[in-house]
């Protein structure tokens, strides 16, 4: 099992930029794939974005490529995910992953992941 810790979630205002964090106090978060999703009320889980092992390669859904990035720190233990120019539909709790399952390889949408965090809530306000 690996617990997944988040943070860095909170209100901001539509157009401004938010930087969330993660990382496990037990488990090498190296030896995953990491990757973000986020729930929206009323919507399903979707993809927001995830890094290879080594933090060489990475994915973003469509709807925040070229507004976020992910990033992490291996000698912190620490997942990064940054995002800008935030909109209004980006309000969602967004959920730390590990293991992302990515059967059809990378550029494919992931399926899933093994591990979840508690998510972290975000709010873009007008």
């Amino acid at each position: 099992q690996v617990q997944l810790v988040e943070s860095g979630g909170g209100l901001v205002q539509a157009g401004g930029s938010l930087s969330l964090s993660c990382t496990s106090s037990e488990r090498t978060l190296s030896s995953y794939i990491m990757g973000w999703f986020r729930e929206a009320p009323g919507k399903d889980r979707e993809f927001v974005a995830a890094i290879s092992r080594g933090g060489a390669t990475t994915s973003y859904a469509d709807s925040l490529k070229g507004r976020s990035a992910i990033s992490r720190d291996k000698a912190k233990n620490t997942v990064y995910l940054q995002m800008n120019s935030l909109k209004l539909e980006d309000t969602a709790v967004y959920y730390c992953a590990a293991d992302v399952l990515l059967p059809g390889g990378w550029g494919t949408p992931p399926v899933g992941a093994s591990y979840w965090g508690q998510g972290t809530q975000v709010t873009v306000s007008s």
